[in-house]
């Protein structure tokens, strides 16, 4: 493809990748629609029941260019890609995320909100985690609510942080996939009860994508 109308230096910035890949958004809103995934290396966070620990390091992962994931991304027929991690709020996302709508992709980002996002990516899913609180702003900038229950006091965690989002921000309950037997029944009986609330499945993993 040719590449956007965009300054040479913006094309050329370079983020650390652990991954890149073509598969089906398994979570949240978008669930069951084709997506290209970008995973960007490094987090502050550090979830102790994260599948992708590997991620952590950004420095174990190599730099690859704004123009070589927009060429990636573009092989593919899907128009939605999804910047995750990994933390990608430790990075200044200005420039592949302008590449990737110039050249016509709408942007999602995967966030802790831990660090402001930088970058004005299309939709917002912000999964906050105990570890490390989400920042004020980017709760009150989330598309959706994702909370993941891994124990039953989550639940009051979830309604807490649902105080502080937009109105129209969809909320989201989702089991964590280790405790997914145990929590999934758990999630059910609460949205009955909370209606507000939405379930999220890892869908991906029940039928084996990345």
């Amino acid at each position: 493809m040719n590449l956007p109308a965009l300054p040479p230096d913006m094309l050329q910035h370079r983020y650390p990748v652990m991954e890149h890949f073509y598969t089906l958004q398994g979570e949240g809103m978008y669930s069951g629609q084709a997506a290209y995934f970008i995973r960007l290396g490094g987090c502050d966070v550090g979830c102790v029941w994260c599948d992708v620990k590997e991620s952590w390091d950004a420095a174990a992962h190599p730099q690859l260019s704004v123009a070589a994931l927009v060429q990636a991304a573009a092989a593919q027929p899907a128009r939605i890609v999804v910047i995750t991690g990994g933390e990608p709020a430790l990075y200044d996302l200005t420039a592949l995320i302008a590449a990737l709508r110039s050249a016509g992709f709408r942007t999602h980002i995967e966030t802790s909100g831990s660090s402001p996002l930088v970058g004005s990516p299309d939709f917002i899913t912000l999964s906050p985690k105990k570890f490390k609180a989400p920042l004020p702003e980017v709760l009150g900038q989330a598309d959706e609510l994702k909370v993941v229950v891994f124990h039953k006091s989550d639940f009051d965690w979830a309604e807490q942080h649902a105080l502080h989002v937009r109105e129209d921000c969809c909320l989201l309950l989702q089991p964590e996939w280790s405790k997914r037997v145990q929590m999934t029944p758990m999630v059910v009986e609460y949205i009955q009860a909370h209606p507000q609330w939405r379930l999220s499945l890892q869908s991906h993993k029940y039928i084996g994508v990345p």
